[in-house]
């Protein structure tokens, strides 16, 4: 799939998958997308705990309880190193939404769909859970969960208001 058409089918998949596998061939190439994602002065704090085993993918549903990770196929968890990189100043958001975008978009171009969730992870300790599952390392965080699969259902992305409402050339608003 061409980059531009990724950009326009990429939508936020909150279905169910079906039963086709995801091959770890896909979910490096995937990973690999955010790897190559820009950071503050190429300092890296982003990771990846990419989980495919039914045993671990059961643990992560149970404490994420959304229904899009009840049949997902992996889940690609990303993980951070807030330390600071530019005196007192963490990228490390800015660094993680890179890369989840490049994977996003990787996903979409694979055939595949997911949802950024990170909102949820911040309740019931989710995200602390997630670590401790994982064996995250004490000082880093779990940001972002993709949970990733074939989609069971055609989803389209939402409308966008046009670019005259959102963009201009030289001037907030201008003419």
């Amino acid at each position: 799939m061409e980059l531009f058409e990724a950009i326009e089918k990429r939508h936020s998949y909150r279905e169910g998958f079906t039963d086709a596998p995801v091959s770890r061939d896909d979910l490096r190439k995937i990973v690999e997308a955010g790897i190559r994602a820009p950071s503050a002065k190429n300092e890296q704090v982003v990771s990846f705990v990419i989980v495919d085993d039914p045993l671990l993918l059961e643990q992560l549903k149970q404490i994420i309880d959304r229904p899009v990770c009840n049949t997902a196929k992996a889940m690609i968890v990303c993980v951070v190193d807030p330390r600071p990189v530019l005196e007192d100043i963490s990228f490390a958001a800015e660094d993680c939404a890179a890369a989840v975008e490049n994977m996003l978009l990787a996903i979409t171009a694979l055939g595949y769909a997911s949802v950024w969730m990170d909102g949820v992870l911040r309740f019931e300790n989710r995200a602390q859970r997630i670590a401790q599952l994982l064996g995250i390392p004490q000082g880093k965080q779990v940001r972002v969960v993709l949970p990733v699969g074939v989609p069971a259902v055609k989803v389209a992305q939402k409308e966008r208001l046009p670019f005259e409402q959102r963009a201009w050339f030289n001037r907030y608003g201008g003419n």
